[in-house]
């Protein structure tokens, strides 16, 4: 099978992003791997709240853009009821089970890092990480506190504790997060829909957080408005020295979602006007 994909690679022909599943202990994680490993830099991909690695990887559809564009991506497991597919990210004040047990989930993406490069090949070096609502705030929370391990980071729909989380050292950093969110709002405090009763933090002091490290930045916008959906994006670009430290795409109208992922149960608030898929892929193909 191997000697399948190295013809195939060889031909430069796409894969299609087959995952493997590995278990450390209690606990799991699935990769996709692009058509050559060995090297390959490595996204670990966070599902949300109450979600799975499979059902994270099958509504974002990450693994198929990101091994295309060369990245290996690990979906890691957080913990819970599995049987009931309620699966949690200790992010400090969310979610669930995670952080009232106070998993030590720092650890273990640190472990799945180290075994994904071990067994694999793939690039532990320095890594990218996103994920989903409670799968962002622990991406972001992994990133502040680890800038070291991490090349750049992409959040949706998830803001991290900037009260008790103090960002370390400088990260690229890539925000998309709807105006109309009612699970994490994004100007902050409980969300209408949400599962937890938590006040979230606001969009604008991750922003803050997260540029603080960097010292004076310029700042410009521009808007994407394409289709008729209801929907527009604002893009506001801070850089440094010519670099872009943080991208915020505002979804103005947008709900709690994945852009250009699939939801079937969301009536409104989806917006066509990009894909988060292909905005992660082009922020982090900057820093590799």
């Amino acid at each position: 099978m191997r000697k399948f994909f190295l013809v195939l690679a060889l031909l430069g022909l796409s894969l299609p992003a087959a995952a493997e599943t590995v278990r450390l202990g209690e606990r799991w994680y699935d990769i996709a791997l692009p058509a050559r490993p060995k090297g390959a830099p490595l996204i670990l991909a966070l599902h949300g709240g109450g979600g799975d690695p499979q059902q994270f990887a099958s509504s974002s559809g990450l693994a198929r853009a990101a091994t295309r564009a060369g990245f290996a991506v690990a979906f890691p497991a957080g913990t819970g009821r599995w049987d009931k597919r309620l699966l949690t990210w200790n992010g400090g004040y969310c979610c669930g089970s995670a952080a009232k047990n106070g998993v030590d989930d720092t650890s273990f993406l640190k472990q799945v890092i180290a075994d994904a490069a071990q067994r694999f090949g793939v690039d532990g070096s320095g890594v990218y990480l996103t994920g989903m609502s409670n799968g962002s705030i622990m991406s972001e929370t992994f990133a502040a506190r680890n800038p070291g391990m991490v090349r750049a980071v992409a959040g949706v729909s998830g803001t991290m504790d900037t009260a008790r989380t103090h960002v370390e050292g400088r990260v690229p950093l890539l925000i998309i997060h709807g105006t109309a969110d009612t699970k994490v709002p994004y100007d902050g405090g409980r969300g209408d829909t949400s599962n937890t009763q938590v006040d979230f933090a606001s969009v604008a002091s991750v922003v803050q957080a997260f540029l603080a490290p960097w010292g004076r930045v310029s700042e410009s916008s521009r808007t994407i408005d394409r289709h008729n959906d209801g929907t527009s994006i604002t893009v506001t670009d801070y850089r440094k020295r010519g670099g872009v430290a943080l991208r915020l795409m505002t979804i103005e109208g947008g709900a709690h979602h994945w852009p250009g992922g699939r939801n079937l149960r969301l009536d409104h608030g989806k917006t066509q006007e990009i894909d988060a898929n292909a905005e992660i892929i082009k922020f982090f193909n900057v820093f590799r």
